[in-house]
């Protein structure tokens, strides 16, 4: 892996981390990641072949913040909540943007882009659901006004909404998956004299 593809990963584990401590902010996120690249990756696509090497990063990050910060400014004025709460993880929309315009992710076929960002938002979805089941004890909590979500158990575990209980829920999940893919892949001790 090499460094560009490492820090793009970073700044996608940073937005997975912080936003989905329930299912409304991490929904939120994802509509609005998928709106901003989206609408990047058509506008880089008529930009791309007209502009030279050296400056299709200068228009790379002009047009990321450009559509990040309209996305800010949507979200201040009709969903100020989700938008003060989460609104600090727009920036690193745009980041992610240029990105993965420097990484090629628009030089793929558009079935591995979509199979990518349907990871992104399967995963997304996934761990802020099973974040705010474990630890709030309802299900979609904030998702529509005066609704208080599926009431599954009357409290939760506190530290699973927290970015270190993201970590260790991550982990855990990451450790389930790899029991899962290999479970005979631990060798068995041999004693040898």
């Amino acid at each position: 892996m090499n460094r560009t593809a490492a820090l793009s990963n970073t700044l996608m584990l940073t937005l997975l981390l912080g936003t989905t401590d329930s299912l409304a902010g991490a929904l939120g996120t994802l509509l609005m990641f998928a709106t901003v690249v989206g609408v990047y990756g058509l506008c880089m696509s008529v930009l791309r072949p007209r502009l030279t090497e050296n400056s299709v990063l200068l228009a790379s990050v002009l047009l990321a913040a450009t559509f990040s910060g309209c996305a800010d400014l949507f979200t201040q004025r009709w969903f100020l909540s989700w938008q003060q709460t989460f609104g600090l993880y727009t920036t690193l929309i745009a980041l992610q943007c240029v990105m993965l315009e420097h990484n090629g992710f628009w030089r793929q076929s558009r079935a591995e882009r979509f199979k990518r960002c349907g990871m992104l938002g399967g995963l997304m979805l996934g761990l802020a659901g099973l974040r705010e089941l474990i630890g709030h004890g309802t299900l979609g909590r904030g998702l529509f006004e005066h609704w208080s979500g599926f009431v599954v158990f009357s409290e939760g575990l506190h530290l699973i909404t927290l970015i270190p209980g993201a970590f260790i829920l991550l982990a855990l999940l990451l450790a389930a998956r790899q029991a899962m893919i290999r479970p005979n892949s631990i060798s068995k001790e041999t004693h040898r004299p």
